[in-house]
């Protein structure tokens, strides 16, 4: 007897079954994927504060700067961030360069510990023009080293640079955090964790360009904060400047979490 073979109406029900089965569980494994990106991004900003505390512990409690970008610093060589520094084209970043470089076991490079695993090289256009990954993850330079931050540095210089035990409330500010900005409507990384409200003249103004990125699931950041731990964060109501792009920060005002003590700042 010959087998008996598959007719059509029953491969279709077949393919329609398989079909449902899939729809049903990719909603799980999406589920999976993200909370994996989540743990890794945990991971890496783990890293990222224990290398920092490591740097201040070697600097008399000096928190890192963000940059050394002023002639005073750095003469008419290249900037040095504290992911390392930009090489001459075509060569790749120097990572070798950042502040973080003696207290990180890392490179600059896609999945290392700079990237966070939900914003992957090449979904993004990176900084500066460079032709590698720099890093995805920003630092929050504007309160801890006012006057090493390229691009606030001239407006903001006069606040003193931070010691790690000036922070009032260690569990609450944001040393590092994820980090993203649109430019001419292209997604960038950016290096720099700027607060909801900039320090202009005398007052403060609404920043149209705040940097916290909440591309874990579309609704939440990690962060890691000067206590030395790292956890997730969910954005506040209209904290969001970028919708499309999830960018925003993690409330409407500066404190706790970004320039604890701004309605004290003064010329």
């Amino acid at each position: 007897m010959s087998p008996r073979a598959f007719t059509l109406i029953e491969l279709l029900v077949s393919i329609a079954i398989i079909a449902v089965l899939i729809s049903l569980l990719m909603p799980g494994l999406r589920g999976a994927r993200d909370a994996a990106r989540s743990a890794s991004c945990l991971s890496n900003q783990r890293q990222l504060i224990t290398a920092w505390n490591l740097y201040a512990n070697a600097s008399r409690e000096r928190a890192m700067p963000l940059a050394y970008w002023s002639a005073e610093d750095i003469g008419d060589g290249p900037q040095v961030f504290w992911w390392g520094s930009y090489a001459e084209a075509p060569a790749p970043t120097d990572y070798a360069r950042g502040f973080l470089a003696p207290y990180l076991d890392a490179t600059l490079a896609p999945r290392s510990v700079l990237e966070c695993a939900a914003q992957p090289w090449e979904s993004y256009r990176p900084q500066g023009g460079s032709s590698s990954p720099t890093s995805t993850y920003g630092y929050n330079g504007y309160y801890l080293s006012p006057a090493k931050t390229p691009g606030w540095g001239e407006t903001i210089g006069f606040r003193a640079w931070k010691r790690v035990g000036d922070i009032a409330h260690p569990s609450k500010l944001l040393v590092f955090s994820d980090a993203m900005v649109v430019v001419a409507g292209k997604l960038r990384n950016c290096a720099l964790l700027d607060p909801p409200r900039i320090f202009s003249e005398d007052s403060w103004v609404e920043n149209p360009s705040p940097t916290t990125s909440f591309r874990h699931s579309g609704i939440s950041s990690i962060g890691a904060t000067a206590d030395g731990s790292a956890r997730v964060f969910v954005h506040g109501a209209n904290a969001l400047v970028d919708p499309l792009f999830r960018i925003g920060s993690l409330s409407a005002e500066n404190d706790p979490w970004y320039v604890p003590d701004w309605r004290a700042w003064r010329r």
